[in-house]
């Protein structure tokens, strides 16, 4: 296992920010039923956490992204991250949004880029990757360069990896779905029939 992936993996079920649910799903937004639900704004109340995970990010951006000039965070659960990271990195900082605002200046896009910028997009988790390519999309209208995307979390959905490859995004993430499972199963946190009923999920979640 990959000890970052592992230590990240325990810090969050640690603080409940990443739920197992096996017998009691949650729905999801998009209506899916989840046994499974990772909230990563919940980390954000943890300053030990919060410093963790802001460090973290960093180190993957100049590893993986050392050309990015700019840094943009997913609206609204990768803000707060996203400006951590550009403020440790001393880089422009700009959050994309879902949809323009109904009002005011109708911006998709809140903040300031140069022209052409080379941007690292900030985003707390990957599930089917949809959000997070239509924040890439919008970057790239603006005539900006997307580098490359740096999550927290990925669920590692077949559906988000097609979609990322498609979309020649580069994904980076401080942990993921196996590395979670694993670490819940050896701390007791959810049972080897739970961990089946986790993995029939993750590979049809649409029809669970």
């Amino acid at each position: 296992m990959n000890p970052l992936k592992k230590d990240f993996a325990e810090r969050l079920l640690k603080v409940k920010a990443i739920k197992l649910q096996p017998n009691e799903p949650f729905t999801w937004a998009s209506g899916w039923r989840s046994p499974f639900y990772c909230d990563n704004r919940k980390t954000l109340s943890f300053p030990q956490l919060r410093s963790f995970i802001k460090q973290e990010l960093v180190h993957a951006v100049l590893k993986h992204f050392p050309q990015a000039d700019a840094v943009a965070g997913v609206a609204t659960g990768a803000i707060a991250q996203g400006a951590l990271v550009a403020d440790a990195l001393h880089l422009p900082f700009v959050y994309v949004r879902s949809k323009p605002k109904d009002h005011g200046l109708e911006n998709l896009i809140e903040g300031e880029l140069e022209p052409r910028a080379k941007v690292v997009v900030i985003e707390d988790l990957i599930s089917t990757g949809g959000s997070s390519l239509k924040a890439v999309e919008a970057l790239r209208r603006s005539g900006c360069t997307v580098v490359g995307m740096v999550a927290a979390y990925t669920y590692g959905f077949a559906v988000a990896e097609e979609a990322f490859r498609e979309a020649d995004v580069q994904l980076v993430t401080l942990t993921d779905y196996d590395h979670v499972v694993a670490q819940a199963l050896a701390t007791g946190y959810i049972t080897p029939a739970d961990v089946e009923l986790l993995n029939d999920w993750r590979r049809s979640p649409q029809t669970w």
